[in-house]
């Protein structure tokens, strides 16, 4: 169920905004990025899914590997009325509250050399991805108003959009920017289905073979220490009471975002006692406890508390469950978290899909998935 509608991913990494315009119909013609194992992770799964029932039309569909901004590169790219939409991430360390954030930072560049490839490609519509500091942070204004200029000048008409990743099924509090441009100047129906019940941590988890098991053995070996000088927070699940900056994470509610630096003690922390027993009160809410009343803190950490694992972690951003990640687990991990979750993605796709075919807003996006939803079926979905 294409409609002939197809795209140009640029920064794709894993292939996290790819995998949710697939799965919403929408053919990949090419892609590019400059993390040669996030290539090889994309291009093993899509080749997986072009060989599955239904995935013909991603036969032969491979991203490349290399600088979009370099001259080699510039060859390549695709040319006016390749794809209906340019989709990507440009780089967003620049940006980043959890960077420098200065403006000087060279990959903070690449949001424009995004719209360069929109202005070559000639599609309908675009959508740029970003941190949120890139929307709301002031630093950012000036930037964000000749970024939208720039598209008007092109023959775009902008919108955006501030998404919280739990609002559309996905078990993560995760906020994104989403600078989408379109000719036609409709706006996006974006109706969050999961804003008043977000998924829970545990509700994914718990579709996971058991920890230690194939399946979910991928471990982050490094080790849960207490801090000596806790610094503490209202809620336990905030503050530092550990070393390192691994937040241990409620399982009854979203997970925070996960960040690409995740593989060693910046690795969020799980309690697989509570896990197991949905009864059970988390030590980490106990220990807070005996903090906040003037306890010390304590020596050791008990055996239960333990890092999230690497499928855990994919899982979390709703990736399908066997994506073949390459590389080392520090550079799978990362690559995991610097993706669009797929299942947001795909809900930006799908509400996109209606401007571009002239569907009714009513219509439910389930219905705007490819004709190989079992081939391309997120988990979560």
């Amino acid at each position: 169920m294409s409609d002939g509608l197809s795209f140009v991913s640029l920064y794709s990494g894993a292939g996290g905004m790819d995998l949710g315009f697939a799965e919403a119909g929408f053919t990949p013609v090419w892609a590019n990025d400059i993390d040669p194992f996030a290539v090889r992770t994309y291009n093993k799964q899509f080749e997986k899914l072009a060989e599955q029932a239904g995935g013909e039309r991603l036969a032969g569909h491979v991203a490349v590997a290399g600088d979009v901004t370099g001259d080699a590169m510039r060859h390549e790219l695709p040319g006016e009325g390749a794809a209906t939409v340019v989709i990507g991430g440009p780089p967003c360390q620049g940006f980043s509250v959890a960077g420098r954030m200065d403006p000087s930072d060279p990959r903070s560049r690449h949001v424009w050399e995004f719209l360069e490839v929109v202005k070559r490609v000639q599609p309908e519509a675009f959508v740029m991805e970003n941190v949120k500091a890139l929307a709301v942070n002031r630093r950012w204004s000036e930037l964000l108003i000749r970024l939208r200029e720039e598209a008007h000048l092109a023959g775009y008409s902008t919108e955006l959009h501030l998404l919280n990743a739990s609002h559309f099924g996905v078990p993560q509090a995760r906020e994104r920017m989403f600078l989408v441009g379109t000719r036609s100047g409709s706006p996006l129906d974006l109706n969050p289905p999961t804003r008043s019940q977000p998924p829970t941590l545990r509700s994914v988890l718990e579709t996971l073979p058991n920890y230690g098991e194939p399946g979910n053995d991928a471990f982050c070996t490094a080790r849960v220490t207490p801090a000596r000088i806790p610094v503490l927070r209202r809620s336990p699940f905030a503050g530092m009471l550990f070393n390192g900056q691994g937040r241990p994470l409620n399982l009854d509610a979203p997970a925070p975002t996960l960040p690409a630096s995740m593989g060693g003690n910046r690795t969020p922390i799980i309690d697989q006692a509570q896990l197991d027993d949905p009864d059970a009160t988390p030590w980490v809410v106990e220990y807070h406890r005996h903090l906040m009343a003037g306890g010390k803190p304590v020596a050791e950490i008990p055996t239960r508390l333990r890092r999230l694992t690497v499928q855990e972690a994919a899982a979390i951003q709703t990736f399908p469950r066997d994506m073949p990640w390459q590389g080392t687990q520090s550079v799978q991990f990362r690559q995991i978290g610097n993706a669009v979750p797929p299942m947001l993605a795909f809900h930006v796709a799908s509400a996109l899909k209606k401007v571009l075919v002239g569907v009714p807003a009513d219509v439910p996006v389930e219905d705007l998935a490819a004709d190989d939803r079992g081939a391309l079926e997120l988990a979560g979905v």
